[in-house]
C-alpha cells in the first residue's frame, strides 16, 4: 500500500504558505484568492433572460447563454415558454403561467444586480403585460427586445396579435428592438414593407431599432440602425450559404452583454453584428434542417 502523508498542522501550514506565493499575481489581475480555492472571480454582468426553451439547443435560452458567456455576462435564464422543435421547424409550444415567470424573474432580480434584460419569444398577449409589468418594476436597465413571431423554419410563435401588443406596450419601454425584416414588417403592418418604410412606422414607438437584412437574395447584406432622433447607420457584411436556426437570438443577447458591459449603443450593435456573422460563418450541422451558429467566445471567433 502506498504512503500517505498524514495532514499535520505542521503540512497545513506549508501549504498555506505555498499557496500565499501565487496570491499577489491573481489579486492584482481581479481574482480573489485563498488559501484553499483559486477560481473565485469578480463578478460578470448578470443579463436577465425572458425567452422561451428549445430543446434542439439551436435558438431560445440555451442560444442567449452561450452568447451572453462570449461576452463575458452571465446569463439568468427566466423560461417564459416551452416548445417541441428541432432543426427543421417548431410544432408546438406552451407559455408558463404569468405566476411562473414573474416568480423566476424576481428571484433573480432580488438577489443579483442585473445589468442589462433580453426578450425573446413571449408567445401569447398574457404574457406580453406580465413582462410589461415586471420591467415597469425596474425601468433603469437597458432592455434588448427581440420581437420572436416565427422560428427559423418558418412555423409560428405566436399570433401576429402578439406581435402588436409588443409593439403597442413592449418597444416603447426598451433601449432598442431587433426585428428581421419579415417581423418588423408584421411589427409595422406593411407585408411588403422596406426596411426605411418599416423603421419610419415603429419609431415613434422605440427609441432605436435595428433591422436585420438575409432574407433576399442580395449578395450583401445591410443590418440598419435607425434612431428616433433621426441618426442612422448601415452595417454590411457578406452574405454566407444555407440558413441559420438561432441567428437572431444570438444576436440580441450578444447585444444585451454588449450593452451590459457598458458599451455604447452603436458600438454594441456593430461589436454584435461581427460576432453573430462569425457564429454563423462556423456553424454546424447538427441535424437534418437549418445551421446552428456556433456560438464560441470573442477570443476564439477572429
Amino acid at each position: 500500500m502506498p504512503f500517505i502523508r498524514p495532514r499535520t498542522a505542521r503540512w497545513q501550514r506549508l501549504l498555506a504558505r505555498r499557496n500565499s506565493r501565487f496570491a499577489g499575481p491573481f489579486r492584482a489581475r481581479g481574482l480573489v484568492v485563498s488559501s484553499r480555492t483559486m477560481n473565485i472571480y469578480s463578478s460578470r454582468p448578470v443579463v436577465l433572460c425572458l425567452s422561451g426553451h428549445d430543446p434542439s439547443g439551436g435558438a431560445g435560452l440555451q442560444a442567449d447563454i452561450e452568447a451572453l458567456l462570449a461576452q463575458g455576462c452571465h446569463a439568468a435564464p427566466t423560461v417564459t415558454a416551452l416548445t417541441v422543435q428541432n432543426t427543421v421547424d417548431v410544432s408546438d409550444f406552451r407559455v408558463l403561467d404569468r405566476e411562473w415567470v414573474m416568480a423566476q424573474a424576481n428571484a433573480v432580480l432580488s438577489d443579483s444586480p442585473v445589468a442589462a434584460v433580453k426578450l425573446g419569444m413571449l408567445g401569447s398577449l398574457e404574457m406580453v403585460a406580465t413582462v410589461v409589468e415586471l420591467l415597469q418594476a425596474h425601468p433603469h436597465l437597458p432592455l434588448v427586445c427581440d420581437p420572436v413571431l416565427r422560428a427559423g423554419g418558418g412555423g409560428r410563435l405566436g399570433k401576429d396579435e402578439v406581435g402588436y401588443a409588443m409593439r403597442e406596450q413592449l418597444l416603447p419601454l426598451a433601449t432598442i428592438a431587433t426585428p428581421n425584416l419579415p417581423e418588423a414588417r408584421i411589427l409595422a403592418e406593411l407585408p411588403e414593407g422596406t426596411a426605411d418604410e418599416c423603421a419610419q412606422k415603429l419609431l415613434p414607438f422605440c427609441r432605436n431599432l435595428l433591422i436585420t437584412g438575409g432574407h433576399g437574395d442580395e449578395d450583401e447584406i445591410h443590418n440598419r440602425l435607425y434612431s428616433r432622433d433621426g441618426t442612422r447607420h448601415t452595417f454590411k457584411c457578406q452574405r454566407l450559404p444555407g440558413s441559420y436556426h438561432g441567428s437572431g437570438c444570438t444576436l440580441a443577447s450578444a447585444l444585451a452583454g454588449r450593452l451590459a458591459q457598458g458599451e455604447n449603443l452603436v458600438s454594441a450593435v456593430q461589436t454584435a453584428l461581427n460576432y453573430t456573422w462569425r457564429t454563423l460563418r462556423d456553424a454546424e450541422q447538427l441535424g437534418q434542417g437549418q445551421f446552428v451558429p456556433r456560438r464560441l467566445p470573442l477570443d476564439f471567433c477572429s
